[in-house]
């Protein structure tokens, strides 16, 4: 297939183009800068500037990953527009995409694979969370649905539409682990607040594998959790990371530390959803990584 790819050049799409080539599939991916992300990307790959420039060389699949870092600032006003800006236009041009190629071809992208993220739920304490769970009402939520619901006016021009809401994604030169391994191989590593909140994470290895089987499976649309079977609270993620790496993890971080210094977005750290990815496993995918310390040992390695 011709697969299409947004934020394909990040941490998770890199390894998606790597995978989707090994597969056979050719590589077209939007980049506002194709010369400074080409050596990230397979040899090959077809990068243009906008997604509208394929409208020539129609796609037979697309992956919709871009989307502006949720923890890189605080959430001010401005930043929380930019936060859905980044996502829903990006996810509009894509449906445009569908409905020019409808037009001028009689054709569109079987499938479109988009991203969302565990914060579509929001804060749902210790209860068990699956796609069928009814969301807290708060901006991690209303910022997920909008984008969810963007990427859902595909299916108006025939395009299948899977969203897959991401955890924690864990995996070296990147996401979660950049930052908290610098604190954690001193030894000061600690929970965040009492630690309870749940932290659904994936291998990034089963989230490129659990977007390729998307693609690959005509008969899924609509949400799946992508995440491992088995989260964990922050206090067990904090005491198996220490325990993977031997270092103690005695610097816990007091929540109105967090509070203090991110605001609002201090919410990513302390609240979360005990996430379990139930509509992939029905559906018969299997994951490499189940557990913390498989993952984290593979990874640490």
């Amino acid at each position: 297939m011709r697969v299409l790819i947004t934020g394909g050049s990040g941490f998770v799409g890199q390894r998606l183009c790597r995978r989707l080539k090994e597969a056979g599939h050719r590589v077209l991916v939007v980049s506002r800068e194709p010369e400074q992300v080409r050596d990230r990307l397979p040899e090959g790959s077809d990068i243009r500037r906008s997604v509208l420039d394929f409208v020539d060389t129609p796609p037979d699949a697309i992956v919709n990953l871009a989307g502006e870092p949720i923890a890189a600032k605080r959430w001010s006003d401005d930043q929380k527009k930019r936060l859905i800006d980044s996502r829903v236009n990006i996810t509009r041009d894509l449906v445009v995409l569908c409905e020019q190629l409808q037009a001028s071809q009689g054709r569109t992208p079987q499938v479109m694979v988009s991203a969302s993220a565990m914060g579509y739920y929001g804060d749902q304490g210790d209860h068990e969370v699956t796609e069928e769970t009814p969301p807290h009402d708060e901006f991690a939520h209303r910022l997920c649905k909008r984008w969810e619901d963007t990427a859902r006016k595909a299916t108006d021009f025939g395009v299948r539409v899977a969203v897959v809401r991401i955890g924690l994604v864990l995996d070296v030169g990147g996401g979660s682990l950049q930052k908290m391994l610098p604190p954690f191989k001193m030894g000061l590593g600690g929970r965040f607040g009492d630690g309870k909140q749940f932290m659904p994470w994936v291998h990034r290895e089963d989230l490129v594998r659990a977007i390729m089987f998307l693609l690959e499976r005509d008969d899924l649309e609509g949400p799946f959790n992508g995440s491992a079977p088995h989260p964990v609270t922050n206090a067990e993620f904090t005491r198996t990371l220490a325990k993977q790496l031997g270092r103690p993890a005695l610097m816990p971080v007091p929540a109105i530390a967090l509070e203090t210094a991110f605001g609002e977005m201090s919410r990513l750290l302390l609240t979360g959803a005990d996430m379990r990815p139930a509509r992939l496993l029905e559906a018969g995918f299997e994951f490499k990584f189940e557990t913390l310390e498989a993952a984290l040992a593979d990874i640490l390695s």
